[in-house]
């Protein structure tokens, strides 16, 4: 069978996407090649899941050798790869329990369900979550609901409601929500926000939050979607504030681009669902689960938190130091290879500009490069996104076309 790899003049899937005018037909470690044979380093590693690169040389075979076992078995039997997973999991983020579904979106959705349910177990009739400013966590219904971005919301109301939306790191909102409305039962948010603009939060607030959901009985739920599973040199961001959240959604980086998604449970929600609470049909399905067993055993193998944590520190002060004085260029948030360039001014034509130089990244929050490559990254190919980045940027800040 012959596969026609040419761009359609008039296509005929739904236009959601402001697609660059490339299709990518192969790839190798952090480079990929396009259907008419140019080459890219991969500074966006999928949108953060690309763990591994590209047909990495450990996880290709076993994937291939799933393939021919089982692809797929629906959730009325058991699957142990489900399990062997999970453990993984717990023993690396120290709570309980895990449930599996196919995407960050779900995880979300898994996480708002638990907070519900906790809620109404506590015997409180219309719960409340608080959520953040510039926060995304989907755009299903209700993650868009808990999403902070009006652009994303527009022409899709009514919103659910049940949420009560505060700044990143203002304890003090926090701090007044808790005295004034009885019915919140959770605080959800993202470690360091993606979509909207590498915000991190801070340790101290993270701190905070922990100590305040204790004392008010809330669930901690921290969305690590896009920021764990190594991203920032820790296995999920969290860790470096030295805390457990109740509830962590995964997704993204877990399975190394096949789609897996998980929702992780401490003590306070491992048993909130029972049997007929939840499910999917593809969750958990051996070949996803496969690949999350693989994904983290080789990058434990590999060394990939530690390689995160110095080749991403090398590439955020190269950076700065390439644009310090830059006039125009705001600073560089974000941690490991989770990287937000922030420059006063919307910067979306940086995408068609770097992808013509060879360099896939992404504009994220109207005016922040983000870099968000595989793990695998070396530092001679952090060299080169800063070769082909940092003149951009300044030419562009400059007012002048690359």
């Amino acid at each position: 069978m012959t596969v026609d790899t040419a761009l359609p003049t008039e296509p005929h899937v739904m236009h959601t996407y402001g697609r660059l005018p490339i299709a990518l037909s192969h790839g190798r470690g952090c480079k990929v090649w396009d259907t008419q044979g140019r080459q890219y380093l991969d500074g966006l590693g999928g949108i953060a899941v690309n763990t591994l690169g590209h047909a990495h040389p450990k996880l290709v075979p076993a994937l291939q050798e799933q393939i021919g076992q089982l692809i797929h078995s629906c959730n009325y039997y058991h699957v142990p790869l489900q399990e062997t997973l999970a453990a993984k999991l717990c023993e690396l983020s120290g709570l309980t329990n895990a449930f599996f579904c196919s995407t960050g979106l779900e995880a979300n959705e898994a996480a708002l369900k638990i907070a519900r349910k906790y809620g109404h177990d506590k015997g409180i009739e219309r719960p409340e979550i608080i959520v953040y400013e510039k926060a995304f966590h989907g755009r299903s219904i209700a993650t868009l609901s808990a999403t902070g971005n009006v652009k994303v919301q527009a022409g899709f109301g009514p919103l659910v409601e049940g949420f009560v939306r505060v700044p990143m790191n203002d304890l003090a909102a926090v701090e007044e929500v808790a005295r004034t409305n009885p019915n919140v039962v959770a605080v959800f948010l993202e470690t360091i926000q993606g979509e909207g603009g590498i915000n991190p939060a801070r340790t101290d607030y993270l701190k905070s939050l922990r100590r305040l959901c204790d004392e008010q009985d809330w669930l901690l739920m921290l969305d690590e979607v896009q920021c764990g599973i190594g991203r920032t040199g820790k296995w999920f961001a969290h860790q470096w504030a030295g805390i457990q959240p109740d509830v962590m959604p995964l997704a993204k980086g877990l399975g190394s681009g096949v789609p897996v998604g998980a929702v992780v449970a401490g003590p306070k929600a491992a048993k909130v669902f029972g049997p007929g609470n939840h499910g999917t049909t593809f969750g958990g399905n051996p070949l996803s689960m496969r690949a999350g067993v693989e994904t983290l055993r080789i990058m434990e193998e590999d060394g990939l938190l530690e390689n995160a944590a110095r080749v991403g520190g090398l590439l955020r002060t190269a950076i700065e130091r390439e644009l310090e004085g830059v006039e125009g260029f705001v600073e560089v948030r974000g941690q490991g290879l989770m990287l937000g360039i922030e420059l006063d001014r919307p910067c979306g034509e940086l995408l068609g500009q770097a992808c013509e130089k060879g360099l896939l990244l992404s504009v994220t929050a109207d005016r922040v490069v983000r870099l968000v490559p595989p793990l695998i990254l070396s530092a001679e190919e952090a060299a080169q996104i800063v070769a082909i980045l940092c003149p951009l940027i300044r030419q562009f800040l400059a007012g002048g076309k690359a």
